[in-house]
């Protein structure tokens, strides 16, 4: 699949510029394994890079504008390097001037360069194409003109690059993209960014991912809300217990005994922020000992928490996660990502996934009227050079 993309990528290069690129990179997009809604909580999360690719093919142009072609959307925009950067009404091209307007910032010094990419990783099922998209397009012009940025700098610009398009995401997608290691989850401080790899290796299980194929628009004023509720919570937990500083210092029978203080939502919201962190250093042991099992029944876990205490779930996507959930092939399952629709990921027994896939298809079409969308992935290397060697 990847290499196809590949190819067609260089070759729309080649024929659009009649020379050969300088530069391929490959930018995967992310699953995150578990820790939900907790990037913002100082929590942790296990994220990982994944096979599906937005695919960049660079090379030098001698002149100070950049043309850049977005093959898929069969859409192009040129843009003056030595002109302020603005934002633009074609949304798409907001992530790429914003990297531009990054690097322009940190007083990094380039040259006008062709720039054409293409991808596999579907948009809007919450596999973050746009960080994809932002540390692609960064690594190839860091590889292009030796600008010697480090991984982490690239996520962080990324992360960057997107907050001046108007989204305030957390560091994870970029981190996850740029940073991940082909079988390894990376598990992520998100309070002090750092960071450590386990091993992923699900040996007699398939990572599936079912696409609700919804998107209910409860989901901004939603997060928004349920991030004001976590304030409310660590306020009340820290003035009670002095010594706290973040949920992660919480034990569950802290919140319990603060029950009374709190507002009913603010409670549940804090219940789940402070089991959620635990399950993510429980899912690492787990995987340390190669003990899958568990991690599945974590992940079902975290599925209630989410519907039932962060109440970020919707009918669809509890109905594919209780579906499965009957089945012994499926270990493990939950919805992944900000919640109200997009995916579910899947821990599915080898030799099983085509039974499973097709039952829940009918299924889910029959109880929505939707078609499901499924992502068979593979946990894979970060953003990364090409090459034919």
């Amino acid at each position: 699949m990847n290499a196809i993309l590949i190819q067609k990528t260089t070759n729309f290069f080649k024929n659009t510029f009649s020379t050969e690129p300088q530069k391929t990179v490959l930018s995967p997009g992310r699953i995150n394994i578990i820790g939900e809604h907790i990037d913002y909580n100082d929590g942790f999360v296990l994220p990982a890079a994944i096979d599906k690719i937005i695919c960049f093919a660079f090379a030098k142009n001698d002149s100070n504008t950049s043309k850049i072609i977005a093959i898929d959307l069969q859409e192009e925009f040129e843009i003056n390097l030595n002109e302020e950067i603005h934002l633009n009404d074609k949304t798409w091209t907001n992530y790429l001037r914003g990297v531009i307007n990054q690097l322009k910032i940190n007083g990094f010094k380039f040259e006008g360069f062709n720039c054409v990419f293409s991808s596999n990783i579907p948009v809007g099922s919450g596999l973050s194409s746009s960080a994809a998209l932002e540390c692609g397009f960064l690594y190839g012009i860091n590889e292009l003109f030796n600008l010697d940025i480090k991984r982490i700098d690239i996520a962080l610009m990324g992360q960057k690059a997107e907050h001046w398009v108007g989204i305030n995401c957390g560091i994870m997608d970029q981190f996850s993209s740029v940073m991940g290691q082909e079988n390894k989850v990376i598990k992520i401080d998100c309070m002090t960014l750092e960071f450590e790899y386990h091993d992923a290796n699900f040996s007699d299980y398939s990572v599936v991912l079912f696409d609700s194929n919804v998107k209910h628009s409860l989901m901004t004023s939603a997060y928004n809300e349920r991030r004001q509720q976590c304030d409310e919570g660590i306020a009340i937990l820290k003035k009670n217990y002095p010594k706290i500083t973040s949920f992660r210092d919480c034990t569950e029978n802290q919140v319990i005994r603060l029950k009374d203080k709190m507002d009913k939502d603010v409670f549940k919201r804090s219940l789940f922020a402070v089991k959620e962190i635990k399950r993510v250093t429980l899912a690492c042991d787990a995987l340390d000992k190669g003990d899958i099992q568990t991690l599945g029944q974590l992940m079902f876990e975290t599925h209630e928490g989410l519907s039932v205490d962060y109440e970020v779930s919707c009918d669809e996507l509890d109905f594919l996660v209780n579906t499965v959930k009957a089945e012994k092939a499926v270990i493990g399952s939950r919805l992944m990502g900000g919640g109200f629709g997009g995916c579910t990921i899947n821990l599915i027994k080898k030799g099983e996934e085509e039974a499973i896939k097709s039952k829940l298809s009918k299924l889910y079409l029959d109880a929505f009227g939707i078609e499901l969308k499924i992502y068979d992935v593979k946990i894979s290397d970060g953003t990364s050079l090409y090459t034919t060697n």
